[in-house]
């Protein structure tokens, strides 16, 4: 049973292949937890979607479950925060609140030649001053002016003023709060942020880069801070204030208690995401990493990251689980991988949909070299784990070129922080410690703690920063000569990914 006189705060993780609800004390431990899969639709080779209507349905059922597991009612909930799966891009009518499209996924590469396009002869950095990005099929903003310029007939209802562009967090906030019946269109800093049309300095919309993407400003929702009470919620959540909500990555560095200059932590997910702390201004990058928002406290001045994109590491687990068929669940590749010492020479460069940081390859397309007659499948699934060790290392250089920074301890987070091999190959590639929290799901955590403190339940990051607690830690064991030419070899095997692609060549058809 549930205790009558502590808080509770309830946290919705909208991600890419799952939604859950998470239902936390005031201790930050874990109450209740209710997950569900959503579809995955791949129309043509690099398109990605969600039927955006599925998933509102299926955050209605998690919430609903974890409520049920925690035995608790929605009147006892002090907040509700969100975290989503970022750049994903929907409109829908205001009116009917149906979307006109499938949403368009962050991993979706059909924008690449308009990215190519918008960048003209200025290149991939044009917009990258006021947004700290660079043009690249990853972002929203090309996402919703494919849109309003593929679906008949969306750009006379958007500049009428029938159509809302948003995030997922938008989505979940306008519907969590009444839809068609008076719901907020807003989102938060770390969501806009990774449009590619908002300024970093001003935290506001770019006129200059709407008019770039022809991308009418009355679609866009309201910027506001990353806690804050932005409304209350109606149907099975009546009266709980939506308090929060973050980026996904975002709401880990923050559950990560990560509040200082030069911390880091590391989400293993279907992507991978590295995110350095460097405080209230932003550092540009000259290493192919992004300059984005960590997070903004109420009328808090914000705080930046520098971060950096990894497309496909627990994808990665799941091609070899569902495409190649060599193991039936996640977990066996680490009893498979373990089973032999090294990789046998083959490496795994996993460029599904090109490259992300620090390259910023849409040409690039996977490869596995270095095969010989000696390699098994148990190497490969070596190779597989190994893969995503190993673009870590290269956005850890990149951040310390970019702020002098070296980072001493990695804090990590994620489904593939429960490899052990895994990890321990991560610390011995980096040369430091990686240390997992108590707390793993430090996504929702942040989210929690985000909308907790917009409505008093924790007083202060202090606070939040106590209930850190250390769960396992690796530390490096791999000789650096070693640990140097297996790094060289990665490198090599990367180059061979570059050029597959030619933007007037069609993929091959399924």
């Amino acid at each position: 049973m549930t205790d009558q006189s502590v808080k509770y705060v309830a946290a919705i993780d909208q991600g890419t292949t799952s939604s859950r609800c998470i239902v936390f004390d005031t201790d930050g431990a874990i109450v209740a937890v209710d997950q569900r899969e959503h579809r995955q639709i791949f129309p043509k080779p690099g398109w990605v979607e969600h039927d955006a209507t599925e998933i509102w349905s299926k955050v209605q059922a998690v919430v609903a479950g974890a409520l049920a597991k925690a035995g608790l009612r929605a009147d006892q909930l002090s907040a509700l925060g969100i975290t989503n799966q970022r750049e994903t891009t929907l409109l829908w009518d205001r009116a009917t609140g149906r979307p006109v499209h499938n949403a368009i996924v962050w991993q979706d590469t059909r924008t690449s030649a308009l990215c190519t396009q918008l960048g003209g002869q200025q290149g991939q950095d044009r917009f990258r001053d006021s947004t700290g990005l660079p043009l690249a099929s990853y972002f929203s903003g090309p996402k919703a002016a494919w849109l309003l310029d593929n679906v008949p007939g969306l750009r006379r209802r958007a500049e009428s003023g029938e159509i809302a562009f948003g995030t997922i967090d938008s989505w979940l906030i306008w519907n969590l709060t009444g839809g068609t019946d008076g719901g907020v269109h807003v989102t938060d800093v770390t969501n806009a942020g990774r449009t590619m049309l908002m300024n970093l300095e001003s935290l506001q919309w770019d006129p200059a880069i709407l008019s770039a993407m022809n991308i009418p400003e009355a679609i866009l929702p309201e910027i506001r801070s990353s806690a804050e009470v932005y409304g209350t919620a109606v149907g099975q959540l009546a009266g709980v204030p939506v308090a929060s909500a973050l980026g996904d990555q975002q709401a880990a560095i923050f559950g990560q208690a990560c509040y200082d200059t030069g911390t880091a932590k590391n989400t293993y997910g279907t992507g991978s995401f590295l995110l350095l702390n460097t405080g209230q201004r932003p550092v540009q990058s000259k290493s192919g990493l992004l300059t984005t928002m960590g997070y903004q406290l109420g009328g808090e001045p914000p705080v930046y990251c520098l971060e950096g994109s990894i497309a496909i590491t627990g994808a990665l687990v799941q091609w070899f689980r569902d495409q190649l068929g060599i193991i039936r669940s996640a977990d066996e590749i680490e009893t498979l991988a373990a089973s032999v010492k090294d990789n046998g020479g083959a490496y795994i460069v996993p460029a599904f949909s090109g490259l992300f940081a620090p390259y910023w390859r849409s040409d690039a397309r996977g490869v596995i070299t270095g095969l010989t007659r000696y390699v098994t499948k148990a190497h490969l699934a070596r190779a597989v784990l190994e893969s995503t060790s190993w673009q870590t290392r290269e956005v850890v250089d990149a951040m310390y070129q970019d702020s002098g920074v070296q980072i001493t301890t990695l804090k990590v987070d994620g489904g593939m922080t429960a490899n052990n091999l895994l990890m321990q190959h991560q610390a011995d590639v980096l040369g430091v410690p990686v240390v997992r929290p108590r707390v793993s799901e430090t996504t929702c955590l942040g989210a929690a703690y985000a909308a907790g403190l917009a409505t008093g339940v924790w007083p202060d990051l202090d606070t939040l920063k106590a209930h850190w607690q250390k769960d396992a830690e690796w530390t490096p064991s791999m000789p650096e000569r070693e640990r140097e030419r297996e790094y060289r070899r990665w490198r090599k095997a990367v180059e061979r990914s570059f050029g597959w692609h030619e933007e007037d060549e069609p993929e091959p058809q399924p």
